[in-house]
């Protein structure tokens, strides 16, 4: 089985993309969802009042996520910390899930931060989702319901698309003028053509 990592910047369109593979049949691990189910994890909620205080807890022990948030966006450090917290447990699941679809062809890895998080390196193939830089904040301003200002934030958190594209095997390009659909189609094909020659 090829691990195909699936990344793109905010406001990109990546879940998009992965509905669209969906369709396929190809198996698709949400590895931001899978980091949000984290926070109800016990062992994890003490790591976390450990490291940013009681603060970010509502009276009734749950962690606002939202409050959280616009705490790491504004320090690097900080969000490298919650990072280490929360991934060991998503990459641990995501080993677990892999086991189950191992007769597949390929399967979908779905991150925002696979290049950030050096997950990337564990893929045999990645797969970026571009758009414009104005494209992509009134998406996320319109989606999340968020000022330029707190979209520019989570941005800079993130590489820049041409690095990002220069180290990917595929691009899909979702800027409105292009058909995604026919872009996974065409990506879809080779990929599984090429698992038919891993190892």
């Amino acid at each position: 089985m090829l691990k195909v990592g699936l990344t793109g910047n905010i406001g990109s369109g990546k879940t998009l993309v992965a509905s669209v593979f969906s369709t396929l049949g190809v198996q698709v691990f949400h590895a931001d969802a899978e980091a949000r189910k984290q926070f109800e994890n016990e062992e994890i909620k003490y790591k976390i009042r450990e490291t940013f205080g009681p603060g970010v807890f509502s009276p009734d022990g749950e962690v606002i996520r939202t409050g959280l948030a616009e705490i790491v966006f504004n320090n690097h450090s900080l969000l490298d910390k919650l990072n280490k917290i929360i991934h060991p447990g998503v990459r641990n699941d995501y080993q677990n899930w892999c086991m189950q679809h191992s007769k597949a062809p390929y399967t979908l890895y779905e991150a925002a931060i696979l290049f950030e998080s050096g997950h990337y390196l564990e893929m045999d193939k990645v797969i970026c989702v571009t758009a414009p830089e104005a494209l992509r904040i009134m998406r996320v301003m319109e989606r999340d319901h968020l000022t330029r200002q707190e979209v520019e934030k989570r941005m800079a958190n993130q590489w820049d698309e041409e690095r990002k594209v220069k180290l990917s095997d595929y691009v899909i390009r979702n800027d409105e003028s292009a058909m995604v659909i026919a872009q996974v189609m065409e990506i879809h094909k080779k990929i599984v053509q090429s698992s038919k020659f891993k190892g």
